[in-house]
């Protein structure tokens, strides 16, 4: 069989050329140009080709089975025990930079680093900042590392298998959590079910995790809150976030037209 032949097969399997070639290219490990100049040349191991193809089929995400997620036009590494970066967080990371660039050298915390997609965008953007970033997951926090050692910014950021911040009375400039926000009992696509559910699951309503972030962040003298949050999650933690005292409070919408984020200001008045 052909390359052309096999990518035909399974794009027609998966009903996606661009699942198939995807696929295709990480098997062979060439690109998409080169499967193209050589599509007329056998398909090595097809056989290990249609597997990934059944693989894809049975829902597991593509970035999982490739071990790559692009974010920021730029390839992560990726695997099962870190949730998979959405573009949306893009715009996340973008709230937080124009945040930080009004400090000399912004101290910023991170919330559930996960890959460390956050982490390393700003840290790559930023000269003088350090990052001190936690999760509860050892996993996604090996994973974390690999990305900021691929990227060269390891020593900017702290990696700390640690649930919320290590000390919470710590100066920060800027804490940024990208959280788990889904409601305990939210039906999930298929493809979720093989991402780590302490990364989708915010508790049984879905914003307790957010609440408690926002509580956190007033043991701080001033801090600049910024967060993703679920859709539908505007009404209650606007009232929540004015009523713990914060200022310049401002939502944000992805590319969709949702809601998905929200960035505030806080300052002690004590």
């Amino acid at each position: 069989m052909t390359i052309k032949e096999a990518l035909k097969e399974g794009s027609i399997a998966l009903e996606s050329m661009k699942e198939a070639r995807i696929l295709l290219s990480y098997h062979l490990g060439v690109d998409a140009l080169r499967l193209i100049l050589q599509e007329q040349e056998p398909c090595q191991d097809v056989e290990g080709y249609f597997k990934l193809i059944q693989r894809a089929k049975e829902k597991e995400p593509i970035e999982y089975i490739t071990q790559t997620v692009s974010f920021y036009s730029r390839e992560f590494h990726i695997q099962k025990g870190a949730l998979i970066p959405r573009p949306e967080t893009e715009l996340l990371v973008d709230q937080v930079l124009q945040k930080a660039r009004k400090f000399k050298a912004p101290k910023i915390a991170e919330i559930g680093v996960g890959s460390g997609i956050i982490s390393i965008m700003i840290a790559l953007q930023l000269k003088d900042v350090h990052i001190t970033a936690t999760d509860i997951s050892q996993e996604a926090l090996d994973i974390a590392q690999i990305n900021a050692k691929k990227f060269g910014v390891e020593d900017k950021i702290t990696f700390l298998l640690q649930p919320y911040l290590p000390d919470v009375h710590a100066p920060y400039d800027i804490i940024v959590s990208n959280p788990p926000y889904i409601a305990q009992d939210a039906p999930l696509e298929k493809n979720l079910d093989y991402e780590p559910n302490i990364a989708l699951f915010g508790g049984e309503v879905g914003d307790e995790v957010l609440k408690n972030i926002i509580d956190l962040a007033t043991y701080q003298k001033e801090v600049i809150l910024c967060c993703e949050m679920g859709y539908d999650q505007k009404a209650s933690l606007s009232k929540y976030i004015e009523k713990k005292g914060y200022h310049d409070i401002s939502f944000y919408r992805d590319l969709s037209d949702f809601d998905r984020g929200f960035h505030a200001h806080y300052r002690s008045t004590s």
